[in-house]
């Protein structure tokens, strides 16, 4: 391997350019500078794009290495991949201490992104001879304005208050204790990222036509990011509550607001439609497909969503992650182990529980038709898709299917394989009892019953390696109508565009709607200006809508709602079961374990150890 040798201000940034070497490479006789690094446009391209690497990876990296569908009640994984270092996965079981080791490991490599991102906007210069303009700097500079401000929003939404100096780089006769910084009060960064992302949208484009900058910083995903961090910042967890009345930073500084301020909750609203305008604007719309007689497929539209790139049509991505996902990995541990999989990446109960019937009422709803024993008597089709034909085998649903998994709406066949529904992969039904070739009953195998669907490529061959590319969506149009409902339904109770922004997505999913008028076949009665109905409503679309998208378990934690939903005993069918009488029983296959703690991420022990001004992140001492 070849040495490197970089001539840079301050040692900091020596650390910071060793993961550059991949552009930065040079004969082991030669030193580069700065100058030097930013007189070519290879290299200065190339440093731009290594900011860019810590943007959450939506697959793999929210099933595994940031672990936040794990760590939700969306997915589940088999306990037993912790031998093979999941780290995720003690932490659900209470296993958790400051010392705990995570692989998304923000608090040290977040900050040394950030001191790139400002020494690229300190360095970088027009290049015309090598097809960099003036005008192409502003927009790279800005872009970096814009990771910063992320990076910003990604660690205070991790650990909450953080050590905050944002156009700070270490000079070159700088004092090990002038980076000892300790912590900045939350709202202060959440503040400062509002404001920084304000302006930085009013350089950047809404889009760009150049196909190699797919993924790179636009206005909309400025909009997009402050939209999602003022929903968090105006909820319960961070606004006024009593519970952080005494987190201090070591000046005395209150670092989480005392009191609750409603207004907050309007400020999201605002900003949740000036994103939607400006997205609709820019021809950001929900992706759909449409039947012959122009009427939408709501199973096709939601599984292509995911599946569908940005060129071919699919405008509802805002935000997609430049150099694409990890999604082998993903769709390997969601395919039985006799299929070439690892066939332990499966979804909880509850969120089976949580999909709508087929007429849009929950479950437990006295009208929803719901049943939970027997089976069906016949296969299930529908005249509004051809989802059963092109891709699941000819039905919805196969006959002799419990009927638990009968008659529900279309994303829940969307995102969910369970026993007796259709392997496309191999062109059979997937059998999930104990001994059959889907579950072996070790670590790769379906702990609960059921395997993810939601995000897998019906063209998936594990066998012969066979991935077709997808976007690895961050953000897209469908969070932002939801974030705006729930912003509205809290700060002005009764607005027309609560109904207006949720049914938006109800059309798209294939149900009925809500309306304030009387419940018919195409529209379920709801009272609009009854906000605690309208928030359970909200919450419940949110949960089915967004579900395994990295989102979930900040909405659980925004809400204080963790602690109730995330501890106890997890649910599914039976492991061990052989046959019908046995498996279609719900049994407890995890313990989970929530304490008032792990909100917040807490600070690694090694950095409290090196700098004492700061304190750790609330109920870890």
């Amino acid at each position: 391997m070849k040495l490197f040798k970089y001539i840079i201000t301050g040692v900091l940034g020596m650390q910071l350019l060793t993961s550059c070497v991949d552009y930065l490479d040079k004969e082991s006789d030669t030193e580069l500078t700065l100058p030097m690094v930013f007189e070519d446009k290879t290299r200065t391209e190339g440093w731009l794009a290594n900011v860019y690497s810590h943007v959450p990876d939506p697959y793999w990296g929210y099933a595994r290495k940031l672990g936040w569908d794990i760590l939700s009640d969306d997915m589940t994984a088999s306990e037993r991949w912790r031998q093979w270092d999941w780290k995720v996965i003690p932490m659900l079981l209470g296993e958790w201490t400051p010392s705990t080791d995570w692989d998304g490991n923000y608090w040290s490599r977040l900050p040394q992104l950030i001191r790139e991102a400002n020494i690229f906007i300190e360095n970088v210069h027009p290049l015309p001879d090598q097809g960099i303009s003036a005008t192409e700097v502003t927009y790279m500079k800005a872009e970096m304005r814009f990771m910063i401000a992320y990076y910003y929003y990604l660690l205070s939404n991790t650990y909450g208050p953080v050590p905050f100096k944002p156009n700070y780089i270490a000079p070159t006769d700088f004092n090990l204790a002038d980076l000892m910084e300790g912590q900045r009060p939350y709202y202060e960064v959440v503040d400062w990222v509002d404001k920084e992302l304000k302006e930085v949208a009013e350089i950047l484009p809404a889009k760009y036509t150049e196909a190699r900058k797919y993924g790179r910083a636009t206005s909309i995903m400025c909009l997009a990011v402050r939209a999602r961090m003022l929903l968090f910042a105006a909820s319960p967890l961070v606004n006024g509550n009593p519970d952080y009345a005494n987190h201090k930073n070591k000046d005395g500084e209150n670092l989480f607001s005392t009191t609750a301020d409603k207004t907050k909750w309007a400020y999201a609203a605002q900003a949740c439609k000036e994103l939607i305008d400006a997205a609709e604007a820019a021809g950001h719309k929900l992706y759909t497909e449409k039947n012959d007689d122009g009427t939408i497929d709501p199973f096709m539209s939601y599984q292509n969503l995911f599946l569908t790139r940005y060129d071919e049509g699919n405008t509802e991505i805002l935000f997609a992650r430049p150099g694409g996902s990890e999604y082998g990995e993903y769709e390997k541990h969601a395919t039985p182990a006799a299929s070439g999989g690892s066939g332990g990446l499966g979804v909880t109960q509850s969120l089976v529980d949580a999909f709508f019937m087929e007429n849009g009422l929950p479950i437990n709803d006295d009208n929803s038709e719901y049943v939970e024993i027997g089976y069906s008597v016949s296969d299930e089709t529908r005249d509004n898709t051809v989802w059963d034909t092109e891709v699941n085998g000819g039905t919805i649903s196969k006959k002799n299917t419990y009927n638990m998994y009968c008659h529900r709406e279309p994303r829940f066949y969307i995102t969910v394989s369970y026993n007796n529904s259709y392997f496309t992969q191999e062109k059979r039904v997937f059998n999930f009892f104990n001994g059959s070739a889907d579950n072996p009953h070790t670590h790769d195998a379906p702990q609960n019953g059921y395997l993810i669907r939601k995000k897998i490529s019906p063209d998936l061959n594990v066998k012969q390696g066979t991935y077709k590319y997808r976007p690895g969506i961050v953000y897209r149009l469908g969070e932002a109508y939801l974030n705006y409902a729930e912003a509205l339904n809290e700060s002005d109770p009764g607005n027309g565009d609560i109904l207006v922004y949720l049914n938006k997505i109800r059309e798209r999913a294939g149900i009925r709607q809500y309306t304030t008028g009387a419940t018919d076949d195409n529209f379920i009665h709801v009272d609009l200006n009854d906000q605690a109905e309208m928030r359970k409503l909200i919450r419940a679309e949110r949960r089915v809508e967004l579900s395994c998208e990295g989102i979930r378990y900040d909405d659980l934690r925004r809400w204080k709602e963790a602690e109730n939903v995330l501890n106890g005993d997890f649910y599914g069918m039976n492991f061990s079961g052989k046959d019908n009488s046995s498996f279609y029983v719900r049994t407890p296959y995890l313990k989970r374990v929530y304490k008032k703690a792990y909100y917040w991420f807490p600070i690694h022990q090694s950095e409290i150890d090196k700098n004492d001004k700061l304190v750790q992140s609330p109920y870890w001492n």
